[in-house]
């Protein structure tokens, strides 16, 4: 021709002929006799766009010479395109109850697209535009990761058909025939990266080859697969994949160790448009499609995109208690409309987010992309700043705290996430649970995230190997070091209190809504040899490697006690000191006491009361102190959690040993109560009542209720206004359930004076 092959394409083809692409290219003798015959230089006679007439009547080619040749007329493209085989369609078998989505356990995603967790074989059916002949016919698939795939890195992905599958690879097999339909048994590889592959059908034939054009709807999502033994993320207990996996409601707890909340959270991975929302978060993130392989890199991404500051995530934190340009943390119930706002808006942040929040969300991303999760809570959790593995607090000359030097803190609660996973980048044994923590304090490489770090690395102390398990370390087994500072400005270690950070480490138990403490997975027990080692040897790796050379004698001791639950809102606070001398002399204590109103995170407000006060001790005498905190002295102080902190610290004249000692509590709020009304059916309006009293001796202002229940009722905001001193209010509520079985309804109060209030109640919905 004298036009070239592609230009030929182009021009003759475009809008002509769709199911049919004519092989201009092919050498001439893979063309059957009849083609080898005609003139290439003429035109398909149907293919009026190309061709011309002259006065004489007689045809005009494209490259502008006359067609005299009678006895040889040109080709018509419908005979060429007898011999194509073309795709005319493509059955990707993604129904909810059909055989891929059971098979793969993505039958709870609400998405009529086809979802398959990888290293796992999936179906489809190719409708061809004739009988397919396996032995002058070929065909393969083609998917496509990311913007720009390519096959070095694996975001271009080549099926062969083969004669029999090998599995641990991208392969495909005939494994039916019907008319000019044949079935297809794909396998992939389990160590493909994850996401939404588009998804191509090439042909071969001797007439040539043709691509069938993208469709949107034949889009394959690929997910982790925990039910698959050679994925990084293979999981052997089908309870606890029930649990980590599939389950999209669980519990997340708070408070103080003595006074340990629970409240019911929604993940919702399985929601309407959550996967997509997650795998959004993928693509906003700095890191290409070719690694979302590996569940370490992967978990890592979503502990960075979970949280704002560097990449515009999810969430934006904010633990000021001024909440009015958004969403309160404690008035969320769940992380669906968290997500979904986060996706719809196209990457801006949501207003606001604490660390439960974090956790939730992550949690919820993380089972989507088919990771093993759960959200994790550490009771009296350190945050070292400086590295050392201790959390250090400086007194001055009157064993006073120097607020300005005392940046490590010691949360109430604080909650991140395990993920289970292999770590073939770690030690042999390295494997298993592995901390990740969205919530936004220290940077990892530059970027604030935190993780994966391994549980059993952390147990052990072994705090060099990656990621970040210094940072977890200190949160679950540091010691506090008490520094005083002499009089030349240097500073002396004077006490050390062990025991005060990581205790009753805790989630939501398998297969119940119980809760599981397991503190003994991050730690041995407190004071035991293995732990002592752990906390020495990680030590040896922190700033301060030498912090342990000299043991504090001691033979008086200090402990505050709380009586039962605790103190309630509006009520006084009461608490105990407990001083003993186990010495056989008198013993003179000089004790001061001081109460700040605190963060939840053990960054102090306000001092609100100091007490000192002289105690003296006979041999071997035990004393208990009432300690008491007035309704009055704390009202209008208190900020998120109604978290308070005492200080002790003290020294005993006769032998200079010093005293010190630091205790967390809270004041409980009450429960919203749910009490569903009638019998729950799908598809039939029920209803349920909400009932609150008011704590407080005052006027609640600008209270807002937030209702909401996967499979009930989408999350709803109401203003219900003022609520009276120590009144109670009722609420009633209509919704129309759209899932059977048992469901959970949450509701949540929100306001500035009182956090923390919700409730939750199961209800059992009928199918219709």
């Amino acid at each position: 021709l004298s036009m070239s092959a592609e230009a030929v394409r182009n021009h003759t083809m475009v809008g002509r002929f769709p199911d049919a692409t004519l092989g201009w290219d092919e050498p001439e003798e893979v063309l059957p006799e009849k083609k080898k015959a005609a003139s290439w230089k003429r035109l398909c006679e149907l293919c009026k766009c190309c061709k011309r007439k002259d006065s004489d009547d007689t045809e005009i080619l494209v490259d502008g010479t006359k067609n005299n040749d009678k006895d040889n007329p040109p080709i018509a493209a419908h005979e060429i395109s007898e011999h194509l085989v073309t795709v005319r369609a493509i059955d990707l078998l993604k129904s909810k109850k059909g055989q891929n989505r059971q098979e793969h356990h993505t039958d709870r995603y609400h998405s009529d697209q086809l979802i398959v967790r990888r290293g796992q074989t999936f179906q489809m059916w190719i409708e061809f535009s004739r009988s397919f002949d396996p032995k002058t016919d070929n065909v393969h698939l083609e998917l496509k990761l990311g913007p720009n795939p390519v096959l070095s890195k694996s975001t271009l992905v080549i099926v062969p058909l083969v004669d029999e599958l090998h599995n641990n690879c991208w392969e495909s097999k005939i494994t039916e025939k019907k008319d000019n339909k044949i079935k297809l048994s794909i396998n992939s590889l389990p160590t493909a990266a994850i996401g939404r592959y588009e998804l191509t059908v090439v042909t071969q034939s001797p007439s040539g080859n043709t691509t069938s054009p993208r469709n949107p709807d034949n889009d394959i999502y690929i997910l982790f697969n925990p039910w698959c033994e050679d994925d990084a993320v293979y999981m052997d207990s089908e309870e606890q994949r029930n649990e980590y996996v599939l389950n999209d409601v669980g519990r997340l707890y708070y408070g103080t160790q003595l006074q340990i909340g629970v409240r019911t959270w929604n993940f919702g991975q399985f929601a309407d448009g959550m996967l997509a929302a997650c795998l959004f978060m993928l693509e906003c993130s700095k890191t290409p499609a070719s690694g979302w392989g590996d569940p370490v890199n992967v978990a890592r991404v979503v502990s960075a995109m979970v949280n704002s500051p560097d990449e515009n995530g999810v969430l934006e934190g904010n633990w000021s208690g001024e909440y009015s340009d958004g969403t309160s943390p404690t008035a969320w119930s769940g992380s669906v409309d968290i997500v979904k706002q986060y996706h719809k808006s196209g990457g801006t942040p949501v207003k606001y987010g604490q660390c439960w929040v974090f956790s939730g969300v992550t949690t919820t991303v993380l089972r989507c992309l088919g990771i093993p999760s759960r959200s994790i809570t550490n009771f009296d959790s350190a945050h070292d700043t400086d590295v050392s593995m201790t959390i250090d607090v400086y007194l001055d000359e009157n064993l006073m705290p120097i607020n300005d030097l005392n940046t490590d803190s010691v949360w109430n609660f604080h909650v991140w996430n395990d993920c289970w996973m292999s770590r073939p980048d770690l030690p042999a044994g390295m494997g298993g649970w592995q901390a990740v923590d969205a919530t936004p304090q220290e940077t990892s490489q530059g970027m604030y995230c935190c993780g994966p770090a391994s549980v059993a690395a952390v147990r052990n102390g072994q705090v060099y190997l990656k990621y970040d398990a210094p940072f977890v370390f200190a949160e679950v087994n540091s010691d506090k070091i008490y520094w005083k500072r002499n009089t030349d400005g240097t500073f002396s270690q004077i006490h050390c209190e062990k025991n005060v950070v990581g205790h009753c480490i805790s989630t939501k138990a398998v297969g119940s809504d119980n809760r599981e403490d397991i503190t003994h997975d991050y730690k041995y027990p407190e004071g035991s040899k293995e732990e002592r080692i752990a906390v020495e040897t990680a030590t040896c790796y922190g700033s301060r490697p030498d912090t342990y050379a000299s043991a504090v004698t001691k033979d008086v001791t200090i402990e505050i006690t709380m009586n039962g639950e605790g103190p309630k809102m509006g009520e006084d606070a009461e608490l105990a000191i407990t001083i003993k001398n186990s010495s056989s002399e008198l013993r003179s204590v000089s004790l001061y006491s001081e109460l700040a109103v605190m963060y939840y995170t053990g960054v102090n407000k306000a001092t609100v009361q100091k007490d000192n006060m002289q105690i003296d001790l006979k041999a071997n005498e035990v004393k208990t102190l009432e300690w008491a905190l007035q309704y009055q002295q704390y009202r209008g102080q208190l900020v998120d959690h109604a978290a308070l902190m005492l200080t002790l610290s003290g020294r005993v004249s006769q032998t200079q040993q010093i005293l010190a000692t630091q205790y967390n509590f809270r004041l409980q709020t009450p429960d919203i109560i749910i009490t569903p009304v009638g019998k729950p059916v799908v598809g039939k309006e029920m209803s349920a009542e909400f009932t609150f009293k008011n704590p407080l001796p005052h006027v609640l202002k600008n209270v807002k209720f937030r209702i909401e229940g996967l499979g009930l009722q989408s999350a709803r905001e109401i203003a219900y206004g003022d609520v009276a001193s120590l009144a109670t209010v009722t609420l009633t509520e209509r919704f129309v359930p759209t899932l059977a079985g048992p469901r959970k309804l949450l509701a949540s109060l929100d306001c500035k004076q009182l956090t923390q209030v919700h409730g939750v109640a199961d209800v059992f919905v009928r199918e219709n």
